[in-house]
């Protein structure tokens, strides 16, 4: 008995929803060309079954074709029933908008498996009835042989109906922790920060705890950064310049809302130990974002003159001679030196002048991003940009910025808010990291008293300055003279001293 005896219309009504499936699968699915090659592979194994089942007669094995016949019956079927489950779930459903999660596909593919089977079992002429009523005992082997397995079906569906794990949410289980990528009817997959695929049985989900730090109702999660401070610094005072400084910069994968906190988390071996508590939007960053942190909070501790804390027993191992070391003193003064003296309002100064000013400087470096200073603040100090590049902005009423321009190595900014002590006209933040030279109002303070004349001279320099500046905005000023003469009453009042 052949094959195309006895299924001829069948096969050609079966082969043609093949193609017409896999034509659409080709066309619509991300993996058509892939899955053409497995069903090409099918197909073949069905056609060389049905030529063997049509020539086996004719050596007289007729009980041989009869089975070969029903294999290809069997496997043809099989191969229908997964071109209609892959074209439903994969080309039908997504056009509709819906995007049932695999295990629904896997699970409806496996019950119409069966469904065949027993078709084809009943075809065969086996009572299903009598073998439900007898099989008690088989039954309950396989059942027992299978409970891992149906372990994890039945809890890959707990998962996926009470939605407690879903693709796209980030998890951690034990010592895994990554995102969930799919979800199958025997396992879940989870991909890792460090690009490994971890699959995870469904039981052990459903028996474990599983951390759902990161989804898509929740796409941020918070992140802890520690560092030790020493005991005779403030805590208000480290809390206060870490969040300012945080909260201003512009850190990549950081949250803006709700904005980072520095807490106090213990006392411990001499030190104040701060946590930095910053909301992450990409997990996939967790790393690169704290280090960034990190390199944001040592900073700004250096600018204000606070370090790291040092371990409590401490040793100091030096090579160095008393010698030596007055001589690099001696060069960092000379680089400040330098610096200040090509700075227009220091011009006037004499070397000794210029080196008492380089010896109070004071260090402060900025990371990129990092605001320098903030339009209406007042600080009586200014800075000379050592090294890097910096902004300036300046503050519109709807909370926007107009860039006016970048300075360079060797600008300097704030020299009213030092002389005057008025606000500060723009805002600065530093285009690259940078070193900046702080210069004090008591450090000025000094030379001024000794040299009053100096207030004149600096006076003319600022008056300059903001009438160029007035110029570039077209506004209307008052003579330069009058000017100059405003901006030497406020030197001298703002540092106390006689007209």
């Amino acid at each position: 008995m052949s094959i195309l005896h006895d299924w001829h219309p069948g096969w050609l009504e079966a082969a043609g929803v093949a193609i017409l499936l896999q034509f659409l699968l080709l066309r619509r699915a991300d993996e058509g060309r892939k899955l053409l090659r497995q069903h090409t592979v099918i197909a073949l194994c069905v056609i060389i079954a049905g030529v063997l089942a049509w020539m086996l007669p004719l050596l007289k094995l007729d009980r041989e074709a009869d089975w070969l016949n029903d294999t290809a019956v069997l496997v043809m079927g099989i191969l229908l029933i997964r071109l209609l489950g892959l074209t439903l779930f994969r080309v039908l459903l997504p056009i509709t908008g819906l995007a049932p999660p695999r295990i629904v596909e896997d699970i409806v593919s496996v019950l119409m498996y069966l469904g065949w089977g027993l078709l084809r079992l009943r075809y065969a002429g086996l009572d299903l009835g009598s073998l439900v009523t007898t099989s008690a005992v088989i039954t309950g082997i396989i059942a027992f042989s299978m409970q891992e397995t149906l372990g994890n079906i039945l809890g890959g569906i707990a998962l996926q109906v009470d939605n407690s794990v879903r693709i796209g949410d980030w998890i951690k289980i034990d010592d895994v922790r990554g995102k969930v990528i799919e979800v199958h009817w025997r396992h879940t997959a989870v991909l890792t920060n460090n690009g490994d695929v971890v699959v995870i049985p469904n039981s052990m989900l459903m028996k474990s705890k599983v951390d759902v730090f990161c989804s898509v109702t929740r796409p941020h999660f918070r992140r802890w950064v520690y560092f030790p401070i020493n005991y005779p610094v403030f805590p208000q005072q480290v809390i206060a310049e870490i969040e300012k400084t945080l909260r201003d910069a512009d850190v990549e994968f950081m949250a803006k809302t709700p904005a980072p906190q520095c807490v106090v988390m213990d006392y411990k071996d001499g030190s104040t130990i701060f946590a930095l508590r910053y909301w992450l939007t990409d997990p996939h960053h967790d790393d690169t974002t704290d280090s960034a942190v990190r390199v944001h909070i040592f900073s700004a501790l250096a600018r204000n003159g606070m370090q790291l804390a040092k371990p409590y027993l401490e040793t100091y191992i030096t090579t160095d001679d008393a010698e030596k070391q007055e001589q690099t003193q001696l060069q960092e003064v000379q680089q400040r030196m330098q610096a200040l003296s090509c700075v227009d309002v220091f011009a006037s100064l004499s070397e000794d002048e210029l080196r008492e000013l380089a010896a109070s400087l004071r260090n402060t470096p900025f990371i990129k991003g990092d605001v320098m200073t903030r339009q209406g603040a007042v600080a009586h100090w200014l800075y000379v940009l050592a090294q890097g590049e910096a902004d300036v902005w300046l503050e519109l009423d709807d909370g926007s910025r107009h860039h006016l321009s970048t300075l360079q190595a060797g600008s300097v900014f704030g020299e009213m808010g030092l002389m005057t002590g008025e606000p500060r006209r723009a805002t600065v933040t530093a285009r690259s990291n940078a070193l900046c030279y702080r210069l004090e109002k008591s450090s000025f303070e000094k030379i001024l008293r000794v040299r009053p004349k100096i207030v004149e001279e600096c006076a003319r320099i600022l008056s300059e300055r903001e009438h160029q500046l007035a110029a570039a905005r077209e506004e209307k000023t008052v003579s330069k003279q009058e000017h100059e003469a405003r901006i030497v009453a406020n030197i001298k009042r703002f540092f106390g001293l006689a007209n």
